[in-house]
């Protein structure tokens, strides 16, 4: 299956074998930028210029299962994780929002910065996020290593 974003409220989404329109996808109010796929090919993201990104479920594509909502601007990136745990969406200057996709995207990390965002990408391992910045005299590539706690080390002091 192919999701189909531009400027239209709607997305489509299509067989890719044979390019017919399996179903449009209706609920944002504007234009979209960016659409992805869980790597589980069950649940894929849109982001859209009315600053929400919507979850869908292929098994009940009749509403989004989840909009999740940006703070200033449209959301023009998304990415999951290789390993489909994490989402990462980005708005066009100013903010990255990190989702916990295996609780639901309830839990939400915002990295808050200054600078218009040029792309975002995980790395193949999970391990690290990778924020573009563009600035004509000081373009940045961001780069922000998971954290990870292991509460068995407490046991050792």
């Amino acid at each position: 299956m192919l999701v189909i974003v531009g400027d239209n409220p709607e997305g489509i989404l299509v067989d890719s074998r044979n390019g017919k329109t399996i179903t449009l996808l209706t609920g944002h109010l504007d234009y979209s930028f960016a659409s992805a796929w869980n790597p589980d090919s069950v649940t894929f993201a849109t982001g859209n210029q009315d600053k929400t990104c919507r979850i869908w479920d292929v098994r009940n594509l009749s509403k989004s299962v989840s909009v999740l909502r940006g703070n200033l601007g449209a959301i023009r990136s998304i990415r999951y994780s290789s390993d489909g745990c994490f989402m990462a969406m980005a708005e066009p200057a100013d903010f990255v929002h990190v989702f916990d996709v295996k609780n639901n995207y309830e839990e939400e990390q915002e990295v808050d910065f200054f600078g218009e965002i040029s792309g975002i990408s995980f790395s193949p391992d999970t391990e690290s996020l990778f924020i573009g910045v563009w600035d004509r005299t000081y373009g940045s590539l961001l780069v922000y290593s998971r954290r990870r706690k292991y509460s068995y080390l407490d046991c050792l002091i």
